[in-house]
């Protein structure tokens, strides 16, 4: 690989470690708080273990995306210098928040970890709920970033040097924020959701009776069948912002090289750039142009409008952009399901186990929220290459002259796979403790 190669993929296994501990850094902290209220209503001995369990749970993964945050700050600097340097008034402000986000979200963990039963139940509670919500605003604030980077504003004018400069606030509040931010968090909740879902619905299928498991799944399921079914009105906004504002990467999303009017849906295929074919899809007559404009006549934008040298990987992106559909699709499919079999159930008033079958649905279909959220992200920066601050620097422009940049990337790739192992190891410790019903460590009593 290429100097720039290995940074771009240096970066990118960075980022793609790290999302996955930021997005449960978000969720998994307002289900530990939702435990922890449902035990202060019923004094229901379980809810308090799943909340003792889900606060360590969240300690872990806290710790370890911290380190890995840590390692993205520096790879930002370190790799990519002439991006910092040069957007850094347009970006500081919202890293900087983030940052005081990052660590009142660290305060309030330790009370809650260490404050049960030492300081009074509301000022435990409110400590947890105060973790959720830093946790939430970290997340907001730095796709904040990502979408001044993808649709960039408050530009005001150039430097002596011929630098652009940008008012902060301005830069801040980007046209793409209120949709990307919303994509973003609903995202998180949803894959961390499924991920509990699965969890419990696995060991429910081992063990019916389990009260514990029972109760976890019915604060888990609500969250996660919301979620899947809020995610696609999500990104239908997201993907209309997008066929006015990034016309680029939506076209490379569904593979459009030519400018059509009342444009097809393609689902599945393979895309032939040289003719603009996509063979073996299923075709949608005009239906991306009704998704992308609510028009079916209207015209969308190809690739044939981008001089060629401006192309993102058409056939990555729209590889990727086909895998997060398939499976927010899958999950928004069961999660009617759920609802359905729900609503039967309450109708008949049926108060045993849930239906064996649903079961191993739900576990099954329990990773499909992180390979959305991998594959999403993906779309999202695959899709603004070859721009690093789309239409100011490319990013070829940004990486760093540094030559050796192999050995960095052999380095951290056996970091990430050995925290990788350690956090595997110690959460399924975790999971295995819950289900055997071992008392949580240094919280066996109640408060």
């Amino acid at each position: 690989m290429d100097a720039l190669t290995y940074a771009r993929a240096q970066m990118g296994l960075s980022l793609a470690f790290h999302i996955v501990f930021a997005a449960v850094g978000v969720a998994l902290p307002a289900l530990m708080v939702l435990a922890d209220v449902l035990w202060l209503r019923t004094r229901d001995p379980d809810y308090l273990e799943l909340a003792k369990r889900l606060a360590k749970g969240t300690s872990i993964l806290f710790a370890v995306g911290a380190v890995s945050g840590t390692v993205l700050s520096f790879e930002l600097g370190l790799l990519w210098p002439r991006f910092m340097g040069t957007f850094g008034e347009a970006i500081g402000l919202p890293f900087a928040l983030e940052g005081f986000a990052f660590f009142t979200e660290a305060i309030f963990l330790g009370i809650y970890l260490y404050g049960r039963g030492r300081v009074s139940e509301r000022l435990h509670l409110a400590a947890g709920v105060a973790v959720a919500v830093s946790g939430a605003a970290s997340a907001f604030l730095v796709t904040l970033v990502n979408a001044f980077m993808n649709d960039p504003a408050g530009f005001v004018g150039e430097t002596a040097a011929g630098l652009p400069r940008f008012e902060p606030l301005a830069a801040m509040w980007s046209p793409s924020w209120p949709t990307q931010t919303v994509h973003v968090l609903l995202s998180s909740y949803e894959a961390t959701a499924w991920a509990m879902v699965g969890v419990h619905a696995f060991f429910l299928l081992r063990a019916p009776g389990r009260a514990l498991h029972r109760k976890a799944l019915a604060i888990a399921l609500p969250l996660a069948c919301l979620t899947a079914l809020l995610q696609p009105l999500s990104g239908d906004r997201a993907a209309k912002h997008a066929a006015l504002a990034q016309p680029s990467k939506l076209a490379a999303a569904e593979a459009l090289v030519h400018t059509t009017r009342g444009a097809p849906l393609h689902l599945g295929g393979w895309p032939d750039l040289a003719t603009g074919e996509i063979h073996g899809a299923i075709a949608v007559p005009r239906g991306l142009s009704f998704l992308a404009h609510g028009d079916p006549s209207s015209i969308v934008m190809g690739l044939d409008m981008v001089p060629r040298r401006d192309w993102p990987n058409v056939v990555a992106t729209r590889t990727a952009f086909q895998i997060m559909v398939g499976a927010g699709s899958a999950l928004a499919g069961l999660a009617l399901v759920v609802g359905a079999v729900a609503l039967r159930r309450r109708r008949r008033r049926a108060a045993g186990p849930w239906p064996r079958l649903l079961l191993l649905a739900l576990a099954a279909a329990s990773p499909l929220g992180f390979v959305a959220l991998e594959a999403g992200w993906l779309v999202t920066e695959w899709g603004r290459q070859p721009w690093v601050v789309r239409g100011f620097m490319r990013t070829a422009e940004a990486v760093t002259p540094f030559p050796y940049r192999a050995a960095p990337f052999w380095i951290f790739t056996c970091v990430y796979l050995f925290l990788g192992v350690t956090v595997v190891s110690l959460l399924a410790r975790q999971i295995v403790a819950t289900h055997r019903g071992a008392p949580a460590p240094e919280a066996a009593h109640a408060d």
